[in-house]
């Protein structure tokens, strides 16, 4: 198992982390602290969090512009991975937001990373992503996808989970309903149609813990439920 770092402070190795402010990234983090896997976590944002005193020296905060980007190149430099979790909805931010936000955003800073020196890039898309959809948030994130790989790292790692089980600090009222339907069915049906936001930071953690198969890696639902248990609870 090529490990990224062991349990005492991640040998000198550095990720940085787009998207800490949301569900899944929220999930990264916390993993990614309590394991110690990287000697240095960078959390690449239009702004700074409020992290608690667990997460020690270790998390520097970048605050970046970005409509911008390119002038911001210094954020991205010496860093082994790369962890992308960076998304919005066509409800919050408009048509041309989301596609700024989850595919423009996501492809430069992809490529200001690989021009930094990151080797290991992980993606979290969606399930159904396909540039040729007629649907489009899964158009978007197929086309994303792809830019992602034509940067050229050594190794990208694309997630593609389904429904994000959560529990949000936002209300939305009609995809908390949602949810509660899906946990039910998911005691039935595992792996079939969500995932908790915690399986797919534990796989992704996981991703870079174990040797990937070929320079491009797609994981799906079920895979990320397979990858998540590879890395043990916290606790457990």
């Amino acid at each position: 198992m090529a490990a990224a770092g062991g349990g005492g402070g991640g040998g000198g190795r550095a990720c940085f982390l787009l998207g800490a402010s949301g569900e899944t990234g929220r999930a990264l983090l916390r993993e990614l602290l309590a394991r110690r896997l990287f000697a240095r976590v960078t959390l690449v944002g239009r702004r700074r969090l409020s992290l608690g005193e667990e997460s020690g020296a270790a998390v520097e905060q970048a605050v970046v512009d970005f409509e911008r980007l390119s002038e911001h190149a210094a954020a991205f430099q010496g860093h082994d991975v790369g962890f992308c979790c960076l998304g919005t909805t066509r409800a919050k931010a408009g048509a041309d937001g989301f596609v700024r936000v989850d595919r423009d955003y996501v492809a430069q800073a992809a490529e200001l990373a690989r021009a930094g020196g990151c080797r290991h890039f992980v993606l979290q898309s969606s399930r159904g992503a396909d540039p040729h959809s007629r649907f489009l948030y899964l158009r978007v994130k197929g086309e994303v996808e792809n830019l992602v790989q034509a940067v050229g790292f050594d190794r990208c790692t694309i997630l593609r989970p389904a429904v994000l089980l959560c529990k949000r600090q936002e209300s939305r009222p009609v995809e908390w309903m949602a949810q509660q339907f899906l946990r039910v069915v998911a005691q039935v049906f595992p792996t079939a149609y969500s995932v908790p936001v915690e399986t797919v930071a534990r796989a992704m953690v996981a991703s870079v813990l174990q040797p990937g198969e070929g320079k491009v890696e797609v994981l799906e639902n079920g895979a990320i439920h397979e990858l998540g248990k590879a890395v043990p609870q916290q606790g457990t």
